[in-house]
């Protein structure tokens, strides 16, 4: 442990009984987070099984309210440090060239409530993950119309989402640099696995940015700015930061990290979800992805021995790939893992890596079975 974790466990147990703490802590879930959790909600492991996540179980985080669209009079402005403005109704963009990209986004959050001291906020397990199919058009083209000038360094994407955070008054708004803006497969989706996006998912419009964590990808977007000076709104320069302590002034989360799950073998307990299996041969079953480089490998720790799984084909280059490692299971408590490598050679680590917002926790996945 750090000598920074160290202090911070020693404020949190000075925090007065029924208050909120300040920052991270190794108290229960407090009613805030629980709070949280209810109106977000993660994808159950199981449904890895599928190669394409449907939007009621794809994870989804509201940092806000669902703003109340109607489509028929919405419009998107793009302005800036443009040639020329936009304003584009909901018709005009279904008249432009369309792509479809499959998309495997997961919240930066993802793995927050597994971190000791536990930073306060969305608490995620290891489920804040889905893949999808995203159809609309690519960001490039609208901003080619628009022409970008030279003098441009970024782009802010705002949506409708209004709130406070952090003693802020604010609408959701994120920026990318020009050069992630530009590339071919950032899309202004409409559609999502080939339906209209529901209300959560940010109808009637959002942006969709592969490898990136989910914070990137805005919804409900009203408005698009070329910016010549970089953004420093709320969720930019104080959230969505790697940071050692509160007066840290960090650095910002973007790609994200090589991660892999399993889907949880046997039958769970409804209350601990602990797992039971019989004894003989078991298919493991898992996904793998990574926004910094295509997934070369991933190993499945059975009881601390390594083995390679095979692997598929993804789905695309920011889409997860399956893995497959056949298991003959033998009577007796077992602790099995997974652990993803990525073309950068970056592996999952198999301690926790803490920061304290609680951003992009990978490490190593467990799932303790009991085979009878």
């Amino acid at each position: 442990m750090t000598q920074t974790q160290h202090n911070l466990q020693s404020v949190q147990a000075e925090t007065p009984e029924g208050t909120a703490p300040a920052g991270p802590t190794t108290g229960p879930l407090t009613a805030e987070e629980l709070q949280l959790s209810a109106r977000n909600h993660s994808m159950p492991l199981e449904a890895m099984r599928r190669d394409v996540t449907p939007p009621g179980l794809h994870y989804v985080l509201t940092h806000f309210d669902i703003p109340d669209i109607d489509a028929t009079s919405w419009h998107l402005l793009i302005g800036g440090a443009v040639e020329r403005s936009l304003e584009l109704s909901m018709a005009a963009l279904h008249k432009d060239p369309a792509i479809t990209v499959p998309v495997t986004l997961e919240c930066a959050g993802n793995g927050r409530s597994l971190l000791s001291p536990r930073p306060i906020s969305q608490p995620w397990v290891l489920e804040a993950v889905g893949t999808a199919y995203w159809t609309g058009v690519p960001l490039a083209y609208l901003l080619g119309k628009a022409g970008v000038l030279p003098s441009a360094r970024e782009v802010v994407f705002t949506g409708a989402d209004a709130g406070i955070q952090g003693g802020v008054r604010q609408r959701y708004a994120r920026s990318l640099p020009i050069r992630e803006a530009m590339r071919a497969d950032v899309v202004l989706a409409y559609s999502m696995n080939g339906h209209e996006l529901p209300p959560q998912h940010g109808y009637p419009l959002r942006l969709v940015v592969p490898g990136w964590y989910g914070m990137t990808s805005v919804k409900w977007l009203e408005s698009i700015e070329v910016v010549t000076a970089p953004f420093t709104g709320f969720q930019q320069h104080v959230a969505y930061r790697y940071q050692d302590s509160a007066d840290d002034a960090g650095t910002p989360v973007s790609r994200i990290r090589v991660r892999s799950l399993m889907v949880p073998p046997g039958i769970p307990d409804f209350l601990t979800r602990n797992r039971t299996l019989a004894a003989g041969p078991v298919l493991l079953q898992g996904r793998a992805w990574s926004g910094e480089g295509a997934v070369t490998g991933v190993e499945i720790g059975i009881d601390g021995a390594w083995l390679p799984a095979q692997l598929e084909k993804p789905l695309g280059g920011f889409a997860w790939r399956k893995w497959t490692l056949p298991w003959v299971a033998e009577p007796g408590e077992h602790v099995l893992s997974c652990r993803a490598t990525d073309a950068t050679g970056a592996t999952q680590p198999l301690e926790q890596n803490w920061n304290y917002q609680g951003m992009a926790n990978n490490m190593v996945q467990q799932v303790r079975v009991t085979v009878a």
